[in-house]
């Protein structure tokens, strides 16, 4: 490649780059995996090496992080929080230790490896031993404030034993496995795009404006590095992760020490099969200097730290045979293709079937029915196929065709302009049928334990059930003709079928499987109109008119009230005696009636659930941060930098003790 030749790849590799970056960074939507970004980012590395005369300030290698996510407070670090260096063979990591015990002079030395947990960077700030803010790495110097997120992570204490004036905590807020997959089949369920790995949802979990969406989500983290401090005498990395231990905080475990690089490599490798099993997701292992001097000593460069260093594992990839492409129904009648495959061995498990998500994702990667294909597990959890391997083809493969009729009742399916997906619109199909009961029965909604798949399968077989209401018609005499059932169970199913009649309105209308109507939604329509009557007589702009139901959730409200078939349904189901009411909520007064209200600092008279609550009961809303929306400040002592935002934007301020001068209003 001459040089007019890689000048345009450098160009090509910084365009590329900085869009993947945004995507990641920015939108929590990474295109690529973390390999393949990699790889492209090593390329224009090399580039850039070998013609420094063509780097420029706006190159992605010279920056530390990408664009951050607004909605946030921004917040500038004590130190900055740099990116690590990556390693991808052990030649490379042989080289890393050449360099540091050159730079050493010959020095003593030892490493201290970790695993790298995938998920996202965080740093806590502990004034006198006590949690004052959480913020996320940002672009390295700075960060978004999520303290309020942050405090709903049961790893992170609250309070330790430090009476520093100041110390700053670092680590990695996470996703487990089973959190993360018990959040995908929720989100599968409420028709909205599954994360594609566990960092995602942990980044995505992190930056919910509202901190109780935070807390279902039951985020974890590890703690491994130390921040700006003041008074902390702490002489290496071994010691400090004892030390963070006795802080209370989460340290993951599997770290050792070394003198040796190949004792190092040696540990590494005995991860390369095990680190499937593990409970939490992880992209590497990374390798620090141990003493504290001699980081100090080997010192940084711009973007990264110069004793230490990530090893990424690559991501596991298998090659099989695509033997099928079958279409399976979710409850709104979507039709979602997966390629049924070869049975192979990949990252622990073996794999048969893979989800290809829609037709115009089976086109773009142009996949066929008798294809060898690469897979691999995106962020090690989830079956997908990376590409076809167009050169192994013989002529015998043949293109995937979306069925022009619905694969379980024959009737017509649409794809309406605009949307990727396909859908069978025939009301009665028994698959979509069979997937409404299922959701209607789950925890989340009516909880009718007992009330499986199976089961759901032999009611519709039967014809015992032919929507979500008939289960409340059944009989004893119903239940134990069918197979597998007795006395005993089928009276503890029909007992947990009339327990369900009073699980309330919240529930009713998340079970009723109304498009983007989840859990939250059901719940806070339930508060606001207290009974299905009065959610169906109101308007698009009733709904709308409620913090956190927008018009994609009151439109599919109106157009499911507008079904006569549904109005039907739901009459059905009051017959039965379904309670579809909830306690409105009553407000106490209207001191607060129309103010946006923001509470910062150490309140002394009450704490900050109970002010927020006390805000909501006299018609007001608190929001985390201070924004032009912003009526009024409430501010503790010690406020910060909330408090310095609303004197910047003039926003009205009082204090706690005018504040329940407030709250004692006639």
């Amino acid at each position: 490649m001459d040089d007019m030749q890689q000048k345009a790849r450098l160009s090509e590799l910084r365009q590329k780059i900085d869009e993947l970056s945004y995507q990641y960074y920015t939108l929590d939507k990474p295109t690529l995996t973390d390999y393949e970004y990699d790889m492209m980012y090593r390329e224009l590395e090399t580039i850039e090496k070998a013609h420094p005369e063509w780097i420029t300030a706006d190159s992605p290698t010279q920056r530390v992080g990408s664009k951050i996510s607004g909605g946030f407070e921004k917040y500038t670090h004590d130190r900055p929080m740099l990116s690590l260096g990556d390693v991808f063979n052990d030649g490379e990591l042989r080289e890393f230790d050449t360099r540091v015990r050159s730079d050493l002079g010959g020095e003593h030395l030892e490493y201290v490896v970790e695993l790298k947990i995938d998920g996202l960077a965080v740093n806590l700030i502990y004034e006198k031993g006590i949690f004052v803010r959480g913020v996320t790495r940002g672009d390295g110097a700075v960060g978004e404030d999520i303290t309020n997120n942050v405090r709903t992570i049961r790893t992170i204490p609250l309070r330790i034993p430090s009476a520093s004036p100041h110390i700053e905590i670092r680590g990695e807020v996470y996703m487990p496995v089973a959190s993360f997959e018990a959040l995908n089949a929720q989100r599968r369920d409420d028709e909205v795009e599954p994360f594609a790995n566990p960092r995602n949802a942990a980044a995505g979990s992190l930056r919910q404006l509202d901190p109780h969406i935070t807390a279902q989500r039951k985020l974890a983290f590890f703690a491994y590095a130390l921040g700006g401090n003041a008074g902390i005498d702490i002489a290496s990395q071994e010691e400090l992760l004892s030390d963070l231990k006795a802080f209370h905080f989460q340290v993951n475990q599997e770290y050792r020490k070394f003198t040796d690089i190949e004792a190092v490599i040696a540990f590494i490798h005995t991860w390369d099969d095990k680190r499937d099993s593990l409970p939490y997701a992880t992209d590497g292992m990374v390798i620090k200097v141990n003493s504290f001097a001699q980081q100090a000593q080997l010192g940084n460069t711009v973007k990264i730290p110069r004793w230490a260093i990530a090893y990424k594992f690559p991501p596991e990839q298998a090659k099989t045979k695509v033997l099928g492409i079958s279409v399976s129904l979710g409850r709104t009648g979507v039709l979602t293709p997966a390629a049924d495959l070869q049975p192979v061995h990949l990252a622990g498990t073996t794999v048969k079937r893979a989800t290809l998500h829609n037709e115009d994702y089976i086109k773009e990667k142009d996949i066929r029915i008798g294809d060898t294909v690469i897979i691999q597990k995106a962020g090690e959890i989830i079956p997908e196929v990376v590409r076809a391997v167009a050169a192994e083809r013989d002529g015998s493969e043949r293109e995937f065709i979306m069925p022009a009729v619905c694969p379980s009742c024959g009737g017509p399916v649409v794809r309406k302009e605009g949307e990727a997906a396909t859908r069978c619109i025939n009301p009665a199909c028994p698959a979509v049928i069979g997937e409404k009961i299922a959701h209607f029965v789950s925890r989340d909604a009516m909880n009718i334990d007992g009330l499986g798949d199976a089961i759901v399968q032999q009611l519709l077989a039967h014809g015992l059930i032919h929507d979500v209401a008939d289960i409340y018609g059944l009989t004893k005499d119903d239940l134990i003709n069918l197979e597998g059932f007795g006395e005993k169970s089928a009276d503890n199913l029909l007992k947990a079928i009339e327990a369900s009649k009073s699980v309330g309105l919240a529930r009713v209308l998340f079970a009723l499987g109304i498009r983007f109507v989840g859990a939250k939604a059901g719940r806070v329509l339930a508060e606001s109109f207290g009974s299905i009557e009065a959610v169906q007589r109101a308007s698009v702009e009733d709904m709308t008119a409620i913090d956190d139901i927008g018009p994609r959730i009151a439109d599919s409200i109106a157009s499911y009230i507008a079904d006569e078939k549904n109005r039907i349904l739901v009459e059905k189901l009051a017959g039965y005696g379904v309670v579809m009411t909830a306690e409105k909520r009553q407000l106490l007064n209207t001191t607060f009636d129309g103010e946006i209200v923001v509470l910062t600092g150490k309140l002394t008279l009450m704490t900050r659930k109970e002010a927020q609550q006390a805000v909501e009961d006299r018609g007001g809303k608190c929001t985390a941060a201070v924004t032009k929306k912003t009526t009024l400040v409430v501010a503790g002592a010690d406020p910060g930098s909330k408090y310095d935002k609303a004197v910047k934007l003039g926003t009205h301020i009082i204090t706690e003790e005018e504040f329940n001068d407030w709250l004692h209003r006639e």
